[in-house]
């Protein structure tokens, strides 16, 4: 009950906003810039991937403020597409992860030490988290597995979030949700504290039940919370996303995220990966027809002998049944 009372925003606020026409989102989403860049003096800074969200939140924020800063991390495991695509931005600080000072190999040392030391992150870091805590003992980690919640009781959402990856508990594999902490935010955080800048950053609500809660309680600018972030793009979809990219024909990753095309019911989307981030980032590749790893041994192919063979991660695939092997293209356009 009391984190119901603590949301800023309901379940049907989200529906209806998300429900907007871009233009509408577009206007609001500028409005939430300017608001987070004036109330912290224009020390701001975009959060940027090399991905399409943030590539649309990019130009938005440049379209307000053209000076606007921006940093990217890269965790040594981007796509080379993505790397060679933020080089081409101005104003863009990269970072490296501050592991790769101990790292006697920058490209292969941070992910594999991160792995070896920590585990792998699947198949979300919301269920790696508590497979991890789990192991170490802890009541409401094994409730969660067990589909209750923590007084004991039955939990519909727990049943369905995490029980069916119970099996983890007793599998081989060391796992967590430590990889994205130790590669990306360990070093964005001493960045941001060093420049004295608070992120701007371009994650949407639906992309996980994590992120929608979030804004849920904060909305786009969390002023109220701990840790000052703003999300101005949080209602968008990603047909948004594309549909902004193409409409103003704006510059994005094309060499991997390929063409964007549109279906008969007008839904966009791109003939290249559907999304990015690390390469050899093994969250959702389950839910995918054809999964990235697949992706990987086609296009990358040294990327993909170093994750399945170097690092082992073959190994995991194997034991929860997922197709790693079989070369796929990306789809063409229909």
């Amino acid at each position: 009950m009391r984190q119901a009372q603590e949301r800023k925003h309901t379940p049907e606020d989200l529906k209806i906003m998300q429900a907007w026409p871009l233009s509408r989102k577009i206007q609001v989403t500028q409005t939430r810039i300017m608001e987070w860049h004036e109330r912290f003096n224009h020390k701001t800074a975009i959060s940027f991937s090399g991905g399409v969200d943030s590539t649309v939140l990019l130009d938005l924020a440049r379209r307000c403020y053209p000076d606007i800063p921006a940093v990217f991390m890269d965790t040594t495991i981007e796509y080379p597409e993505i790397v060679d695509f933020v080089k081409s931005k101005s104003n863009v600080t990269i970072l490296k992860p501050q592991l790769c000072k101990i790292c006697v190999n920058c490209a292969e040392g941070c992910f594999a030490k991160v792995i070896r030391e920590h585990g792998i992150c699947y198949p979300s870091k919301d269920v790696a988290s508590v497979i991890c805590y789990a192991r170490q003992g802890k009541a409401w980690a094994n409730n969660c597995l067990k589909g209750l919640n923590a007084d004991g009781t039955r939990s519909w959402y727990k049943e369905t979030m995490y029980k069916p990856w119970k099996f983890l508990l007793d599998s081989p594999f060391k796992i967590s949700a430590k990889c994205c902490t130790v590669l990306k935010e360990k070093s964005l955080d001493k960045w941001y504290k060093e420049k004295g800048y608070v992120p701007i950053i371009g994650t949407l609500a639906s992309e996980s039940q994590r992120r929608k809660h979030a804004w849920l309680i904060t909305g786009c600018n969390g002023f109220e919370s701990k840790r000052k972030i703003s999300k101005p793009l949080s209602f968008w979809t990603h047909n948004d996303i594309l549909r902004y990219l193409r409409d103003f024909n704006i510059p994005y990753a094309a060499d991997i995220y390929g063409e964007i095309v549109e279906d008969k019911k007008g839904k966009l989307r791109t003939t290249g990966e559907q999304r990015t981030g690390c390469s050899l980032c093994m969250v959702g590749c389950h839910l995918d027809k054809t999964n990235k790893f697949q992706r990987l041994k086609q296009h990358h192919p040294d990327i993909w002998d170093f994750g399945v063979n170097s690092l082992g991660l073959g190994e995991f695939f194997d034991f929860i049944g997922v197709n790693y092997r079989k070369e796929c293209v990306f789809e063409s356009e229909n």
